[in-house]
């Protein structure tokens, strides 16, 4: 727990912060976060991806890695949490702490939420969201612990002019993050507005499209380093080619991200975001020919591959077709990553068993000298597959109990 402070009730406003110099009213204020104490940030990732996550942020400059249930806690520069938030492909959330307190009944809860000086990081105008989480605690329904806090915010604001924000659930301002845990609370900020498999790319899709944090993981585990080509035979809407073309080209995850829930923290520092985000995007590299490449029997899922990509630095120069995987005459030297149809991505009339027989022959038979990481959103079809897999690890991202499989192709 983390006691608070006596803060008296100044009726300072965002609009005064931005006005009057912010060290003056944060002098006056005397409330400093968690964050800003400790340096200290909490990445939500899947339980399976937990370990290349932490390999990740420490490749991005986070320090003091705890791995928790849900998640991993770090500590980081001001410059290495903007280079993380905006550059990580595996993470779900990343939430910026600001009280944490002893939390055992629903009175708790709005009173401590109340003492957080809202105008720092918010105004009446803007809208705001809170999303909840409660595990092993006296208050047992997530919903009910985020309308107290939203009614916290609410009176907040009403007490001091008459006025409060609206809630907006589709695109608010800013996100609240409730947690509590054997009835301890923190309450947070999402640093980036929104889920980070959230990249922005996905114009057109097709049934059951992969999620970009499994499609970036899938990558990652690969140990693709752009060495030998890379081929998806059945690319869907083209996540698989999309996330390693970000990762070849080295393509910042949030690129395409216009707002930022960091953007309304009371020291943010627009003048050295702004040098982070260059300095990222000055890192792309092009694509050589030939390297990315992919194909799909569906027209509909080709047209809507062509388009993600199309959206993406030189993702033009990624080529797909519309081919039947069957009719390809090979692929050799390569890397093949796919995930195949199943169940919702796959028609009624089509025999499950032959399909899965017939990819394991085209690996086996067009495909030497290669290997082949294939994910199995429905595990039970592996045992059709008719290969011995080098290996097989879970993978359950994005609402998916899924297992990769590596088959090396000789």
């Amino acid at each position: 727990m983390i006691p608070q402070p006596h803060v008296k009730d100044t009726g300072v406003t965002r609009k005064a912060i931005l006005q009057k110099g912010q060290g003056k009213i944060r002098k006056l204020a005397k409330l400093n976060y968690i964050y800003e104490k400790e340096s200290r940030y909490f990445a939500q990732v899947s339980e399976t991806a937990k370990l290349m996550a932490g390999e990740e942020l420490t490749e991005l400059g986070a320090k003091n890695l705890s791995l928790e249930f849900r998640g991993i806690w770090f500590t980081a520069s001001k410059p290495d949490f903007y280079r993380i938030t905006y550059q990580s492909r595996l993470l779900s959330r990343i939430l910026i702490p600001l009280i944490t307190f002893a939390c055992p009944d629903k009175d708790t809860l709005y009173k401590e939420a109340r003492k957080i000086r809202w105008e720092e990081v918010m105004s009446v105008k803007h809208t705001f969201s809170i999303t909840a989480n409660v595990s092993e605690s006296s208050i047992t329904h997530s919903n009910f612990a985020g309308l107290r806090v939203k009614d916290a915010i609410a009176d907040y604001f009403r007490d001091r002019t008459n006025r409060r924000p609206n809630v907006d659930p589709k695109n608010p301002g800013i996100i609240i993050n409730v947690h509590i845990h054997r009835d301890t609370a923190t309450v947070s900020l999402d640093a980036s507005l929104g889920p980070l498999h959230k990249r922005g790319y996905r114009e057109a899709s097709v049934s059951a499209p992969m999620q970009e944090t499994v499609a970036a993981a899938i990558i990652r585990r690969s140990g693709w380093d752009g060495t030998v080509p890379l081929y998806d035979p059945m690319c869907g809407s083209g996540t698989l080619l999309a996330e390693a073309l970000m990762m070849y080209c080295r393509i910042p995850a949030q690129v395409f991200r216009t707002r930022f829930g960091f953007e309304h923290l009371p020291d943010f520092d627009s003048r050295l975001w702004e040098e982070i985000r260059q300095a990222a995007e000055q890192n792309i590299r092009p694509l050589p020919p030939g390297l990315i490449a992919g194909s799909d029997i569906s027209e509909q899922a080709v047209t809507a591959a062509k388009t993600n990509l199309m959206g993406l630095h030189h993702g033009a120069d990624v080529t797909v077709t519309q081919t039947d995987f069957r009719e390809i005459p090979g692929i050799e030297d390569s890397l093949i990553v796919t995930n195949p149809p199943y169940g919702i991505r796959m028609g009624k009339d089509r025999d499950m068993k032959q399909f899965y027989q017939n990819l394991g022959m085209f690996l086996r038979e067009r495909c030497r000298r290669s290997s082949a990481l294939v994910y199995f959103g429905d595990p039970r079809y592996i045992k059709h597959v008719p290969l011995a897999p080098s290996w097989k690890e879970p993978l359950t991202i994005g609402g998916l109990d899924g297992k990769l499989v590596k088959y090396q192709l000789f």
